[in-house]
C-alpha cells in the first residue's frame, strides 16, 4: 500500500513549475489530487500574468499523476475569483467527503525592480501583494473548514527562502513574509484541531519555462550548467526537478507526527536529509552553499541591527 493512498488533496496553482511537481509526487504516493490553475485545454488562460500563454495545462499535469500512480483530477479554477474557489471545495466535499492535505503555489506578478521603496511602482506592488498573498488566504478559508470536519493533516505554503530575513526589496518582502505568516497564522489556528500548517522553499528548480529559457531539457539541462555562463553563475549544476519539493510535501503528509513542524519554514533539501528522500536523479540538491559563495557582496549583508529569525518553540514548564 503507498503511503498516501486515500489521502484527498488539492494542489492551487498545479498548471506547470513547483505545483506541478508536488501534484506529480503526491499522485506517486498514491494520493488523489484536485489540480488547479487557468490554463486548460477547453478555456485558456487570458489573465494578464507572465505565464498566460505558455503550453502547460492542468490536464496535462493531471495525467503525470495518474502515470506516477495516483489519480489526477483537474479544476480549472481562477483564485483571484471568490466564487470559483468556493465552488472547488463544495465540489471537493461532494466527490471525496474530505481534503486531507492543501497546497497552495499560487503566484503574482514578479519582482523586476530591486530598487528601495521610494523608487518602487506602488501600484505594481499593491498588484504584487494583492495576487500573492490574497488568493492564498481565500484558497485556505474555503479549505480549512472542510479539513477541519474531515480531521485533514496539513497545509503547506511554498515560499523564497528558509529564513524570515530581508528578502532584497520591500514589496517582495511584504509578501513573502506575508505567506510564512500564513501558515504560521493557520498552524496558531488549527492546532487544536490536528492539522499542521507551514511553509516550504525549493532551490533553483529546473521548471518548463527555466529549461526553456536555457535552451535544454531535462535530459540534457547539465549542458547548460556546463556551457552556459547565466546558468553557471546562478548554480544551475546544483538546481533541482520540481518534483524534489514535491516528495518533500509528500512525505510531511505520510508523516503521522507532521505536527512537530507546524509553524516553520523548511526547505526541500533539509527535509530531504531528514526523510531520506532524493530527487528523481538520486540527488539531493542543495544550491544555496554555492550561491553565497559565488554571488553574496557585502552590501547584501544585514544591516538593520535586529533581525528577525525563526526559533523552535520550547516547553517554559
Amino acid at each position: 500500500m503507498k503511503p498516501l493512498e486515500g489521502t484527498v488533496a488539492v494542489v492551487a496553482g498545479a498548471t506547470r513549475g513547483a505545483g506541478r511537481g508536488i501534484a506529480r509526487m503526491l499522485g506517486e504516493a498514491g494520493a488523489a489530487v484536485y489540480g488547479t490553475g487557468r490554463s486548460s485545454r477547453t478555456k485558456p488562460n487570458t489573465s494578464e500574468h507572465h505565464y498566460a500563454g505558455r503550453p502547460e495545462t492542468i490536464e496535462e499535469t493531471a495525467e503525470l499523476v495518474d502515470a506516477a500512480g495516483g489519480v489526477g483530477i483537474p479544476v480549472r479554477v481562477d483564485h483571484t475569483v471568490e466564487a470559483e474557489v468556493v465552488e472547488l471545495f463544495k465540489r471537493v466535499k461532494r466527490e471525496r467527503k474530505r481534503l486531507d492535505v492543501l497546497v497552495n503555489v499560487l503566484t503574482g506578478p514578479p519582482v523586476t525592480s530591486w530598487g528601495p521603496l521610494w523608487k518602487q511602482s506602488f501600484e505594481k506592488g499593491r498588484a504584487q501583494f494583492n495576487e500573492w498573498v490574497w488568493t492564498h488566504a481565500m484558497t485556505c478559508r474555503y479549505a480549512v473548514p472542510l479539513m477541519v470536519a474531515c480531521k485533514g493533516r496539513l497545509i503547506v505554503e511554498i515560499v523564497e527562502q528558509e529564513t524570515i530575513g530581508y528578502h532584497g526589496q520591500f514589496f517582495f518582502d511584504l509578501f513573502e513574509t506575508s505567506l510564512k505568516r500564513i501558515a504560521y497564522a493557520l498552524a496558531e489556528e488549527l492546532a487544536s484541531h490536528g492539522v499542521a500548517a507551514l511553509a516550504i522553499t525549493p532551490g533553483f528548480m529546473r521548471t518548463e519555462s527555466i529549461l526553456e529559457r536555457f535552451g535544454v531539457t531535462e535530459a540534457n539541462w547539465r549542458e547548460a550548467a556546463e556551457r552556459n555562463a547565466e546558468a553557471k553563475r546562478f548554480g544551475f549544476i546544483n538546481s533541482e526537478t520540481p518534483c524534489f519539493v514535491g516528495r518533500a510535501v509528500a512525505a510531511l503528509a505520510a508523516d503521522p507526527e507532521v505536527a512537530r513542524w507546524s509553524g516553520g519554514v523548511y526547505s526541500s533539501w533539509g527535509l530531504s536529509e531528514t526523510y531520506g528522500f532524493t530527487d528523481l536523479d538520486g540527488r539531493r540538491p542543495n544550491i544555496w552553499p554555492d550561491v553565497a559563495e559565488t554571488t553574496t557582496k557585502p552590501s547584501q549583508s544585514p544591516r538593520a541591527a535586529v533581525q528577525w529569525r525563526l526559533a523552535r518553540a520550547t516547553d517554559e514548564s
